[in-house]
């Protein structure tokens, strides 16, 4: 059996410690890049090399960006008094898909988890409560995701911002558009039902 040669070793472990790529989707990677050539893989180093370099946290929402402030909270047309809080950068980005929301945001970089020993000092929560301080905030909306952590995420910062009184509301959660009700879990049917609205 032939020797992997170290360089292509290497690469696969980095690919591997990647969400979602295993050693086997990681080996097709590295040899794609192998057989593309050169130019290819000069492009895809010095993306990631820039990733880093010309990338920051933005200093008033905590989204990453190219600038500081982003362009989000930045933008004179958006609502800073609507504060959309979420878990992770690219909660944002499927927020703004919709076209929707027009307010800002406030990115966490995780969510209350005991397992994996993160509370809330990990999270991007002062940053939070240091915009709410400033007085000119009327709601904070919870994005966070409806997982368990998400839940005691959202009710933690529900009390935390309970003295700064600002209205602090849920995204809806319930069935999916286009769903049969005979395959919703339980769990998904109560909060449809409790989240039931006038029609």
């Amino acid at each position: 059996m032939a020797a992997t040669p170290k360089a292509v070793s290497r690469l696969i472990d980095a690919f591997c410690r990647l969400p979602g790529i295993g050693p086997k989707t990681a080996s097709r990677l590295v040899y794609h890049l192998l057989r593309s050539g050169r130019e290819d893989a000069l492009a895809l180093s010095q993306a990631l090399a820039a990733l880093h370099a010309e990338t920051m946290f933005c200093e008033v929402c905590c989204n990453i960006s190219d600038q500081s402030p982003c362009a989000i909270c930045a933008d004179p047309g958006r609502d800073q008094s609507t504060i959309c809080v979420v878990e992770a950068p690219l909660d944002v980005l499927a927020i703004e898909d919709t076209g929707r929301y027009k307010g800002v945001y406030h990115v966490l970089h995780g969510h209350i988890s005991p397992m994996e020993r993160i509370g809330p000092d990990e999270l991007r929560v002062k940053e939070l409560l240091r915009r709410l301080g400033e007085g000119k905030v009327r709601e904070v909306i919870l994005a966070t995701n409806p997982t368990l952590e998400g839940d005691a995420t959202a009710i933690y910062l529900a009390q935390v911002l309970q003295p700064f009184g600002v209205e602090v509301t849920r995204l809806a959660l319930g069935l999916p558009r286009g769903g049969d009700l005979e395959y919703a879990d339980r769990m998904t049917l109560s909060e449809a039902l409790a989240g039931r609205k006038r029609l």
